[in-house]
């Protein structure tokens, strides 16, 4: 009988389907939004608020459980330093998914699954050619005018004034 088992089992074996969500937990963390297929993406959002609602409380214990799920310290630490604090208000609910549709090739419905309150980054493009950015004014340095220009003297340098637009090296 299969009763208190509501894991989904993706069609793979136990290793294999283990190696999955820890691969696809590893992704969310990473970029904080993945594209997959629906039933992956309903599968592994259960997991996905687990890690969350365990990363909400920082404690030693609750990093090395998180620490044995994903198997990266630079990824729980991103969790605990970065994520689990936006939601610290919030009871649950930290993920989404959007359906996206149907896959070309083999028809299957795809789906995105991200986190619920995201940062936008924060660089801007200047809109025209001349225009600066606020936000890192200076870090653009000064261009010194070079003298590369004028210690360059060799062969080629006589050639080259020689060789300008309209004139003709003499026959």
């Amino acid at each position: 009988m299969r009763h208190r088992k509501k894991n989904t089992k993706f069609s793979r074996s136990r290793a294999q389907r283990k190696a999955l969500i820890k691969s696809l937990l590893r992704s969310i963390i990473i970029n904080e939004r993945i594209t997959t297929t629906r039933v992956k993406a309903k599968g592994i959002k259960k997991n996905v608020e687990k890690l969350i609602t365990c990363a909400k409380e920082d404690s030693l214990a609750n990093r090395r459980q998180v620490y044995d799920i994903l198997g990266d310290h630079k990824l729980v630490k991103k969790l605990f330093d970065n994520i689990a604090p936006r939601f610290k208000t919030v009871p649950g609910g930290y993920t989404r998914v959007f359906n996206i549709g149907d896959r070309k090739g083999d028809g299957a419905s795809m789906a995105i699954l991200e986190l619920t309150k995201t940062f936008k980054k924060e660089t801007k493009k200047p809109k025209r050619k001349g225009e600066k950015t606020d936000i890192h004014p200076q870090e653009t340095p000064k261009k010194k005018p070079s003298k590369e220009k004028e210690e360059k003297k060799g062969i080629f340098s006589g050639v080259k004034k020689i060789l300008k637009k309209g004139e003709r090296p003499p026959k």
